[in-house]
């Protein structure tokens, strides 16, 4: 009304100056009816400006509540990744409340899991048909099998074959294994016929393999196989794709739609690690990284082998074993490592500084990561670096091409580490542990090598990881919160006993991490120590 009443007194304004125009001809200057005509002129120009400004201020609130509604649906379609392969109860819990949707664009937890596995029974897998270690895999999607508490039921059953493990007696673990072929095992009693029939396909799939490819100098040996790891051989081999053995997996083990698990390099191929330590000596292959066959046997490989001539012996001796391995790749990569030591850890002789993947011959690569990974961060607002393994867990899926971008900018706000409540051989030796910064460190320092950038500040951490969840105990790596607040990242202590996190306390700290990207909400006195 008062742009009207304004340009109603401009227009009147009009006829008493006229502007220097002549208007005589048209109206007479003693006409009393000009000054309401000048003035409705006037008054109508102002109405018609008003109303372009009004609908202006309409398409703009328009648009805001446009915006503000694709974010919020952006919100609520936005997930976790959890980087790792260690296993924290009620993980799911954390992101349940977002719709559960199909795909891992829109998947309410993404599991991203490593595949240079090569102890155990995945050595024998790789030996004789090569491609990509699944243990990890294996394991995550088995303990995602939901569970109703009957330890008769279906669920129950096929959890318990798909961990079940063949006698460490090859001879035993062969007569076993026919057995459970045969669908005479006791495994198979309460799995209904249509998916033990739909399981035993692939494992008699795999059985033709094992035969096939027998030869004098190579037998496959069954000793502490895993019937799982040899039935996602199995449909890897008859779908020639690693990620359709995994879907395939999760579809017979109910895994819900809302979890996606993904390999970090989706391949039909063997991809290794090797990695350097402060004194300059090379540990090759995940195995003699983290649980080396006996303590005397995993001591690292010095970077300029002392005997040219025992190398050469070595390669030649298992080049004439028909197996997988590629002619003159590292004998190291090639010997079996079915039985491995968990219990005795030998201390490195000094700390691990750098990992990274290597080809059969030992030579360094840079891999690009699976894109499915890059797009569940795109689509992610958490990233969750698991408790575990540091080097052989997390690092080997942080260092991929692409990922370290992925977690520095886009969509990731909350990146948050769960801290190991001991140390481990990878975060030693005993003399010189890890300490939290120490993890920190090596996590900014892998998604740099990713991003191809030069190891960042202590100042420059916090692109990285921005929470710290830990507990303290004689065991645990020291935290020292002021270094924290130096690097920007937020700490939070939590109650624990054993060595383990209290499952409850633990889901609601990361729910309120979560919740503080958007509300600032802060955690309750009542699960956390300190912050």
């Amino acid at each position: 009304m008062s742009k009207i009443l304004f340009w109603g007194g401009f227009g009147i304004a009009v006829r008493v100056w006229q502007l220097g125009i002549e208007m005589r001809p048209i109206i007479q200057r003693n006409s009393l009816w000009a000054y309401p005509l000048f003035g409705g002129i006037g008054a109508s120009f102002g109405y018609w400006l008003q109303g372009v400004e009004e609908r202006q201020l309409r398409i703009l609130q328009e648009t805001k509540e446009s915006l503000l509604e694709k974010r919020r649906r952006r919100a609520e379609r936005e997930g976790g990744v959890y980087i790792g392969t260690d296993y924290q109860k009620n993980e799911e819990g954390i992101f349940a409340s977002a719709p559960a949707n199909h795909g891992a664009n829109n998947s309410v937890l993404n599991y991203v899991i490593p595949i240079s596995d090569n102890g155990g029974s995945s050595s024998e897998l790789i030996r004789v048909f090569g491609g990509p270690g699944i243990g990890d895999l294996r394991s995550r999607l088995v303990r995602l099998i939901p569970d109703n508490g009957d330890p008769h039921s279906e669920a129950a059953s096929i959890k318990a074959l798909f961990n079940h493990r063949l006698p460490p007696n090859p001879k035993e673990a062969r007569l076993e294994w026919l057995e459970i072929v045969e669908s005479l095992h006791p495994l198979w009693q309460q799995i209904s016929t249509p998916k033990k029939e739909l399981i035993r396909s692939f494992l008699n799939l795999v059985n033709q393999e094992i035969v096939k490819r027998m030869r004098p100098s190579s037998r496959f040996d069954f000793s502490s196989a895993s019937i799982g790891n040899l039935f996602l051989t199995g449909a890897r081999l008859f779908s020639g794709s690693l990620e359709s053995a995994i879907y395939l997996l999760s579809s017979v083990c109910n895994v819900p739609t809302s979890i996606t698990v993904l390999p970090a390099i989706n391949t039909n191929f063997s991809h290794h690690i090797s990695v350097s330590l402060a004194d300059g000596t090379h540990i090759t292959g995940q195995n003699n990284i983290s649980h080396p066959l006996a303590p005397s046997s995993a001591l690292p490989e010095p970077t300029l082998p002392p005997s040219p001539t025992r190398i050469r012996r070595e390669t030649e001796e298992q080049d004439n074993v028909e197996d997988a391995n590629l002619p003159g790749s590292l004998p190291s990569l090639r010997r079996p490592a079915i039985n491995f030591s968990k219990l005795q850890e030998e201390d490195l002789p000094a700390r691990i500084q750098r990992l990274w993947y290597i080809n059969p011959y030992g030579q360094e690569m840079s891999c690009p990561a699976n894109p499915r990974v890059l797009d569940a961060l795109a689509n992610s607002s958490t990233v969750i670096y698991s408790i575990g393994s540091l080097f052989t867990s997390i690092i080997p899926s942080i260092i991929l091409r692409g990922v370290g971008n992925a977690i520095a900018g886009g969509n990731v706000r909350n990146k948050v580490l769960l801290l190991n409540s001991s140390i481990d051989r990878e975060t030693g030796p005993s003399a010189t542990p890890f300490t939290a910064i120490d993890f920190i460190a090596a996590i900014a320092n892998a998604c740099a090598q990713s991003r191809g950038l030069p190891p960042p500040e202590l100042q420059e951490y916090g692109v990285y990881v921005t929470h710290l969840v830990y507990m303290e105990n004689k065991e645990a790596p020291k935290v020292d919160r002021e270094q924290l607040a130096k690097a920007g990242i937020e700490g939070i202590r939590l109650y624990g006993q054993s060595g383990r996190y209290d499952d409850r306390a633990l889901e609601q700290a990361l729910k309120m991490v979560l919740g503080k990207g958007e509300q600032g909400n802060g955690l309750s006195r009542r699960n956390t120590l300190q912050r």
